[in-house]
């Protein structure tokens, strides 16, 4: 009787997972057999991926893979437990070294992934009777954190200084003001000098998540806050080694007693196996290679080719914000429908939903990299073009950000 009872209960899945479907909100995963520059081999055939992190084109880099290969030949394949039990392997130390003087700060602390970060820095900081202040548009791993710590949650609407100022001026004890620098969904920048001068007016700290701009926007590709010639004003940098960077894994940088409190205090390093030394290795290889003539020469090949989609898209050209374009589709199956056919026509681009957007504002999220060919992004444009003519284009409204 008992298992009948719980057989009901979980026959409610399916229920509701039809409903996702209803609306255009079921997730389906995609078997890519193969890649060769921006090319995927996804469901036996080749499309021209433009979805992807990996903006400068680092994952294939010839000296990023011989660096991984090296690294296996060095250390070997896993890290063996948490670098508190196991110790910490030279790759981590000079991995966090050369993030360090990336960020311009005194310390890193390189995690499992850009999500284990905040999951356990902000909860390490601020707990109940503090309060986290958190830009409305922040990554879900920063409001998953800042749920998870305990602290008052207060939301500001995307980049709204004035209600920012009204909430940091009620805010209770310890005080952490979270924000991205550039928005993973959109692509534009946060107003971050200004948030600067604010949270030091209240007394608050900051942390920025520098995922989408580290190795794409500032000098030698340090992220914005490096660009305003901000390292010394913010308390805590963050992002991944998944991005620009091509591999895996997350970091933070900050003061030495910074990082040092979150050795002692930070679960989601504490607990988790480290990442792999030869990953280390291979990442500071990465990161390097992103910070010298290389990254560079990447980069402009970068920008160009987010201008030439722009025009393309009859887009207004502005200053050079992300590699990432948003098309603003609107209707959830809208955006599906249109992402369909865009993978018919040899292009991949998934739809970005609810809830990793707002309701209604679903997109196809496309994102540029150093390693598309102009044919490729011409062939997108012209792909869209054809897209909004046979799915009835007056209801498609493209928006761009930056």
């Amino acid at each position: 009787m008992r298992g009948d009872e719980e057989g009901r209960r979980w026959e409610g899945l399916a229920d509701e997972a039809a409903a996702l479907r209803a609306v255009g909100l079921w997730r389906e995963l995609r078997r890519v057999e193969g890649r060769d520059g921006g090319s995927l081999e996804l469901e036996g055939r080749t499309v021209a991926g433009f979805a992807s992190n990996d903006y400068l084109g680092l994952a294939e880099a010839p000296e990023v893979v011989a660096a991984l290969k090296e690294g296996i030949d060095i250390w070997g394949a896993g890290a063996g437990a948490s670098r508190l039990v196991c110790g910490t392997f030279a790759p981590h130390e000079e991995l966090e070294a050369v993030l360090a003087r990336a960020k311009g700060v005194e310390g890193a602390l390189v995690f499992g992934s850009g999500f284990a970060v905040p999951m356990g820095v902000i909860p390490a900081l601020v707990g109940p009777g503090d309060t986290v202040i958190l830009d409305k548009l922040s990554h879900a791993c920063l409001v998953d954190a800042a749920k998870l710590s305990g602290a008052t949650l207060r939301v500001f609407p995307h980049n709204h200084l004035e209600k920012l100022e009204r909430l940091l001026a009620t805010a209770k004890g310890r005080v952490l003001v979270v924000t991205e620098s550039v928005f993973s969904m959109d692509g534009d920048r946060a107003v971050l000098r200004e948030m600067v001068e604010l949270k030091e007016r209240y007394g608050a700290w900051l942390l920025v998540d520098e995922a989408h701009a580290f190795g794409v926007v500032g000098p030698g590709g340090r992220g914005l806050v490096a660009e305003l010639g901000l390292e010394g004003r913010v308390e805590l940098q963050m992002g991944t080694l998944s991005k620009a960077v091509g591999l895996s894994g997350g970091y933070v940088a900050g003061r030495r007693e910074v990082m040092e409190w979150l050795i002692n205090r930070a679960r989601s390093f504490i607990y988790s196996t480290a990442v792999p030394p030869f990953l280390a290795h291979a990442a500071r290889v990465a990161v390097e290679l992103m910070l010298g003539e290389e990254g560079e020469r990447r980069r402009v090949r970068l920008r160009e080719n987010v201008a030439l989609f722009q025009r393309l898209m009859g887009l207004e050209e502005a200053v050079f914000s992300s590699a990432i374009v948003p098309v603003i589709v609107g209707g959830e199956r809208a955006a599906v429908a249109m992402s369909e056919r865009l993978r018919a026509a040899g292009y991949w681009i998934p739809a970005i939903r609810y809830p990793t957007v707002a309701r209604g504002a679903a997109r196809l999220r496309v994102t540029l990299t150093a390693l598309h060919e102009a044919v490729e992004i011409e062939g997108l444009a012209a792909g869209f073009g054809q897209a909004m003519a046979e799915l009835g284009g007056g209801e498609f409204a493209e928006e761009a950000a930056g």
